[in-house]
């Protein structure tokens, strides 16, 4: 689940790593009030779950509390296109209004998990400012690493290692341990699977802060934060993926217009890479569970056709607790009441396969059945392109 900048911050302070002064607000006259409060220059920075905001115009410099009114009327409501939203963009709805601040340098730090080590790893670069991608792609020498131990955190020794890696100054180095090792204890706390500072700034005063923060948390330990469950902002999420979740389905939408229904996530990252094989192009991520009942997979359908851009959809089954003829029976159920238009190409294997091919042959509708996963994905691509064609 991601959150937004201000929400970062806020989790960041309470673990004690240094933030600029800042309100977040939702109208032209609370960043007005904000920034009276704040005193001085101040930066109103829009607040949506995407990089790239400053490139895209999503912040700006206000030299008073009126400039930023201003540049809040333009700001609020707007459609913000950045490299991370696509040219959909996303509509600014809140803004976090904060003091400027004497930047001297910008560094970079980031905490995210690495499956090969089966650790997280705290990643620190001088190149602050940057896309961590772009860095790690012309100047991975740059991004210095330490990993940690579960339970433990970021050891000083680490913190310092990092501090002079990073070129920081000595009498500044204590302050940056404690802000790194703080963002360690934020992270470990808050089940989070990333927690970055771009940029981490060194003042002309020899202070650190967070000027820039993004943490995005484990779904799976949500459980265990109910506090920050509230966080999420559903404005800023795919409708359909916020849909699929209120039935337990895991969606994700993609840009094809191949819908894919599966059972399991290997299966399903399966699926998607044999359309792309086959030349086609997936709509989404779809993984059903292994336990789905015939009104999930009712859901299932319909959130799928709410895609208007699918052409097919292919149903890729492994019958084992969620047996193939129940599944043809839902499948079909659903065609009939949701009325599909569009061809249905379906793969099953697994616990009475035979007797649910023959549902969907006996049902009148017009499913193709595909013997093995290539042929499901030939049958498919082809479906898809008469659509299209049509």
């Amino acid at each position: 689940m991601k959150i937004h900048e201000y929400q970062a911050k806020a989790i960041l302070a309470k673990y004690e790593v240094p933030v600029p002064r800042g309100e977040v607000a939702f109208t032209v006259d609370e960043v007005e009030a904000a920034a009276k409060q704040i005193g001085g220059s101040v930066v109103v920075k829009a607040q949506i779950h995407a990089g790239g905001r400053g490139k895209g115009g999503g912040v700006k410099v206000a030299k008073d509390a009126t400039d930023a009114a201003e540049i809040a009327k333009r700001m609020l409501g707007m459609k913000l296109v950045t490299h991370q939203t696509g040219p959909e963009g996303r509509i600014v709805q809140r803004l976090l209004v904060e003091e400027t601040l004497p930047i001297e340098r910008e560094l970079y730090l980031g905490i995210v998990l690495d499956r090969a080590l089966g650790k997280p790893v705290f990643m620190a670069s001088a190149a602050g400012g940057m896309e961590i991608e772009e860095v790690a792609a012309k100047t991975p020498e740059l991004i210095l690493r330490e990993a940690l131990e579960p339970g433990y955190g970021l050891s000083a020794f680490q913190g310092r290692n990092l501090a002079f890696g990073m070129g920081i100054p000595a009498a500044s180095v204590n302050a940056a341990v404690h802000a790194m090792t703080a963002l360690a204890k934020a992270y470990d706390a808050c089940d989070a699977s990333l927690a970055e500072i771009n940029p981490f700034i060194l003042t002309s005063d020899g202070k650190v802060y967070a000027l820039d923060a993004k943490i995005t948390l484990d779904d799976n330990a949500l459980y265990r934060h109910k506090d920050l469950l509230e966080l999420r902002d559903l404005n800023e999420e795919e409708i359909l993926e916020v849909e699929a979740s209120r039935y337990s389905l895991n969606y994700i939408k993609l840009d094809g217009n191949i819908a894919c229904m599966v059972n399991g996530a290997g299966l399903a990252m399966a699926t998607m890479d044999i359309v792309k094989y086959a030349g086609g192009s997936p709509a989404n991520f779809l993984d059903v569970g292994g336990g789905a009942n015939a009104e999930q997979i009712k859901n299932a359908f319909r959130i799928l056709l709410s895609d208007s851009a699918v052409k097919a959809v292919l149903i890729n089954i492994f019958g084992g607790i969620l047996r193939c003829d129940v599944l043809a029976t839902g499948v079909v159920n659903a065609a009939r009441e949701l009325q599909v238009k569009v061809p249905i190409v379906v793969r099953m294997e697994g616990t009475n396969v035979e007797k649910g091919q023959e549902i969907l042959k006996t049902s009148g509708l017009n499913f193709t059945i595909a013997d093995g996963m290539k042929d499901a994905a030939e049958k498919v691509v082809r479906a898809a392109a008469k659509g299209v064609s049509a």
